[in-house]
């Protein structure tokens, strides 16, 4: 549940670099609350409250989507794929699911590098 939170406290921080662990995990829990939220749209009848929700979460996905491109060395225009029926989609999700770059590149320093550092006093 801490990446979601982070992903939502950072919701419009289009800059710097995600892991791939974060993402995924922010993609689970929101699928999941998407989900959830449908069968109470289902039982009551009334189709809005996911949909209230989706569109909340549309700038935050973007930015963590963003970021997690970001780490894999790309721009996050490359989102624009989404757009693009099933190649644009199995594209990006390939994109998406790659390791990290390996050290700094345009976006910032590795994120894994900086957890692996043992804190300086």
């Amino acid at each position: 549940m801490e990446y979601y939170m982070n992903a939502l406290r950072s919701y419009a921080d289009f800059s710097g670099r995600n892991r791939r662990k974060a993402y995924w995990m922010f993609v689970l829990i929101n699928t999941l609350i998407s989900i959830a939220l449908s069968f109470v749209d289902e039982l009551i009848g009334f189709y809005i409250i996911s949909n209230i929700y989706s569109l909340a979460l549309l700038i935050p996905s973007l930015s963590a989507g963003a970021r997690r491109l970001h780490d894999t060395g790309r721009s996050g225009w490359w989102q624009l794929l989404w757009l693009v029926p099933i190649i644009g989609w199995i594209v990006l999700i390939v994109f998406l699911a790659q390791d990290s770059h390996e050290g700094e590149n345009d976006y910032g320093p590795n994120p894994k590098e900086l957890a692996a550092e043992p804190a300086t006093v």
